[in-house]
């Protein structure tokens, strides 16, 4: 199978798991209409999805660290659709919240495994790997759509529907699997890890990420409330604002992995997070028609690193690649979701810009954290150089035969 065909079904089937992740969220408005459920227990729906699937996403890691789980794949993708779609069904407040951590937990089993897969997938190349993440921030974007468009309709009753995803997903990451478990046998036992881990620098990637979350999950958190002061507008320029920062993500992604190509991956996301600290001041600061400019700008400074900073935690991390991307993937770049309380009281008690203001020093507290990383080299048990077998016919070896 060629790389982009195995990217592009790698990128689709990671956009039906991460449905599940916008999933919960877009659900929480239907429970409290059907269910009347408060906002503390509303609350506690996010957070048993978001915080089981953070905590065990590393965990996942390491354990894909020890021997390969290609199945995962499939299996993760449906335990995250099921989770959701049964979650509708069921009347109890505690076995809702259960079946939504299943979800929780499908989606934190799928990542790890998945960057790796990915990144076999791709043979080294920072585009494909792009394009991998991108499919992530497109089916979260389409999370309250695909809510919206079953129970908006037909009630909590039809959330049995919301599970087509995850079916599509399983279905078209199988090809994948299959194919690289024939290039692995076709190679013998592959490519024993070889590389260093770089611990420390690791380290600070993993700070920067913690700040770039921060910043990323305030701004969504608050921006449409922000966009309505700034323009004197109503419901529709909050939404304009959050449609902005959505497609600023995708815009940022793709042009991330194409810089890449170009210079270094250090050097890239730096660049991404100086623009950001300008462009968040702007959001900030600037009132008036132009605050969607700066949007775009700041969404597109933070997700020029997604995708770079998956592959720099790996290549820091060679021996333990699994928790690297479930690290990268999972736990650091959920984390700034419990700052979101905090700015929210900030606002309760002075005003929204004034509580939005410290996110400004996050995309800097990052670009200072990447002046002193080094560029890793890609170890050669990531990806080896494709072995020909016939005219135009391409197999690359796989690390351990896992895949």
């Amino acid at each position: 199978m060629s790389r982009n065909r195995s990217i592009v079904l790698m990128s689709a089937g990671h956009a039906c798991v991460d449905v599940y992740q916008g999933a919960v969220a877009s659900l929480v408005p239907f429970f409290v209409a059907e269910r009347s459920y408060g906002y503390a227990a509303a609350s506690g729906i996010v957070l048993a999805a978001s915080l089981l699937s953070s905590v065990a996403q590393p965990a996942f890691g390491a354990l894909t660290d020890r021997r390969a789980m290609p199945w995962l794949l499939p299996v993760s993708t449906l335990l995250g659709g099921l989770g959701v779609a049964v979650s509708g069904l069921i009347g109890s407040y505690p076995l809702t919240l259960a079946f939504v951590a299943v979800s929780g937990v499908g989606v934190a089993a799928y990542h790890p495994e998945s960057a790796r897969v990915a990144r076999l997938a791709s043979r080294g190349s920072h585009s494909a790997m792009g394009w991998f993440s991108l499919g992530g921030t497109i089916g979260f974007a389409l999370a309250p759509l695909l809510v919206a468009a079953v129970v908006g309709t037909g009630g909590l009753r039809l959330s049995p529907l919301l599970v087509v995803p995850a079916v599509a997903g399983s279905v078209l990451c199988l090809p994948v699997l299959r194919a690289l478990e024939t290039a692995a046998g076709a190679d013998g036992k592959g490519g024993a890890a070889v590389g260093e881990d770089d611990t420390r620098s690791f380290v600070k990637l993993s700070l920067a990420v913690v700040c770039r979350s921060i910043a990323f999950v305030g701004l969504s958190t608050f921006i449409a409330f922000h966009a309505r002061e700034q323009t004197g507008g109503g419901t529709a320029a909050g939404t304009a604002a959050l449609f902005v920062l959505y497609l600023g993500g995708a815009v940022g992604t793709v042009l991330g992995s194409r810089l890449a190509g170009r210079w270094n991956r250090v050097a890239v996301v730096r660049g991404g997070y100086l623009l950001t600290v300008g462009a968040l001041a702007g959001v900030v600061f600037v009132p008036g028609p132009a605050i969607y400019l700066f949007v775009a700008l700041t969404s597109m400074g933070l997700y020029v690193p997604f995708s770079l900073q998956v592959t720099l935690a790996q290549d820091y991390l060679p021996r333990r690649m699994g928790t690297a991307g479930g690290v990268a993937l999972g736990l650091m770049v959920s984390v700034g979701g419990l700052t979101s309380p905090a700015i929210g009281a900030l606002a309760d008690a002075t005003s929204l810009r004034t509580a939005l203001t410290p996110l400004i020093v996050m995309p800097a507290l990052s670009w200072l954290l990447f002046r002193t990383l080094p560029e890793p080299p890609v170890p050669g048990a990531v990806v080896r150089p494709a072995r020909v077998d016939g005219p135009g016919r391409e197999q690359a070896a796989v690390p351990g035969g896992g895949t």
